[in-house]
């Protein structure tokens, strides 16, 4: 198996599907920093597996709480993904309860939860050998991002009606004009840095795991994968303690 290969080029079929893709999707023009590129085919089945594994999750996790009668409260006895998800899902409660409070957490902890558990296990999918992290693409990162800038801007209008715009113009009507610009700039950079901190962080991680493997498969990269866990864990946890501040900012209320 090749650096680049993957075991979904095992597949029959696969490579020619991919390859037709390219023909009809792939970027062949150029402008400025934005250069040709292929249709990368293999991170989107990468997200397929992950999501797939997400689902199996929480249908276990239904199920398991569904059929104990205790309505979930009592932990089971044996190690599970039951528990896995318990405590992944608590540990991002306690990280966005510290930023904005409990109530607003538990509120907020479907979508910011469902982007840990995502970007986290996407994560960890690039150290096993033959998969790559569909984190590591930045088409995977803006859509993760983008969402979390519009559904931010959707809660605080939802919040505070259409009085959500009037931070954009500053505390003073006559520094409008010097804040919308401002203001706007840096709105829109947090989905830009948002996906390029996870993309560049992720891709130095595989990258580099993938050299050692490439040098002596055996034991000089486990250091490194180890290494590798800890990054994957802390991008997760980055992105979504971010996700957190920008959705509080937009439904705080500026009496509290």
């Amino acid at each position: 198996m090749g650096p680049h290969a993957t075991w979904f080029d095992f597949i029959p079929g696969y490579p020619g599907f991919r390859s037709g893709l390219q023909e009809s999707m792939g970027r062949t023009w150029t402008w400025q920093v934005f250069q040709s590129t292929h249709f990368q085919l293999d991170h989107v089945m990468c997200a397929l597996v992950v999501l797939a594994f997400l689902a199996l999750g929480a249908f276990r996790y239904a199920t398991a709480v569904g059929g104990s009668g205790d309505a979930g409260l009592v932990p089971p006895p044996k190690l599970g993904m039951r528990n896995v998800f318990e405590v992944l899902a608590d540990t991002v409660l306690g990280l966005m309860a510290g930023v904005i409070g409990e109530k607003a957490a538990k509120k907020y902890l479907p979508l910011v939860g469902t982007l840990f558990l995502f970007i986290l296990f996407s994560n960890l999918l690039g150290l096993i050998p033959g998969f790559l992290p569909p984190t590591s693409t930045l088409k995977t990162n803006l859509a993760m991002s983008v969402l979390v800038f519009l559904l931010s801007h959707v809660f605080g209008v939802r919040e505070h009606g259409l009085k959500y715009f009037k931070h954009f113009l500053g505390p003073i009507w006559w520094l409008a004009p010097l804040m919308l610009p401002i203001e706007l700039i840096s709105h829109i950079a947090r989905p830009v840095s948002l996906a390029m901190r996870l993309m560049g962080n992720i891709v130095g991680d595989h990258t580099l795991v993938a050299v050692f493997f490439g040098i002596f498969p055996l034991l000089l990269p486990l250091p490194f994968m180890v290494m590798g866990v800890l990054v994957c864990v802390v991008q997760a946890v980055v992105f979504s303690l971010l996700a957190t501040v920008y959705i509080g900012q937009a439904v705080a209320h500026e009496d509290h």
